[in-house]
């Protein structure tokens, strides 16, 4: 697999699938969307609306890819985005749990850097 042809795909196909579930069941006063920076690589699945007289500005995942990896750096899917590149074959050493401090990595299954 060549990764930085092929790992932006991955992620966008990803989200997208996230998102249209989400878009399954329409609020009037709320939209889930896909920003992807296709050029330097990063891709965030947003929330905005309101709901109950509140504003909702929210990052469900953010990935970007840096040095041919993911970069998991807001992830708050049921799921795990991680477990979700592991099922389409991406191996764990290209996928860093950048949301934890750098020095509690060494103890996952995932790359560190």
């Amino acid at each position: 697999m060549d990764r930085m042809s092929e790992y932006p795909q991955l992620i966008e196909r990803i989200l997208t699938e996230y998102i249209e579930l989400c878009n399954r069941r329409p609020n009037p006063n709320f939209e889930s969307f896909l920003i992807a920076d296709k050029v330097n690589h990063h891709y965030i699945w947003m929330n905005l609306g309101w709901e109950k007289g509140d504003r909702i500005n929210e990052m469900t995942v953010y990935v970007r890819i840096r040095d041919g990896k993911f970069w998991i750096e807001e992830d708050w899917t049921e799921e795990g985005i991680a477990n979700e590149l592991i099922r389409v074959g991406v191996p764990k050493q290209d996928i860093v749990l950048a949301f934890q401090e750098p020095k509690m990595r060494q103890h996952t299954e995932f790359a560190w850097t």
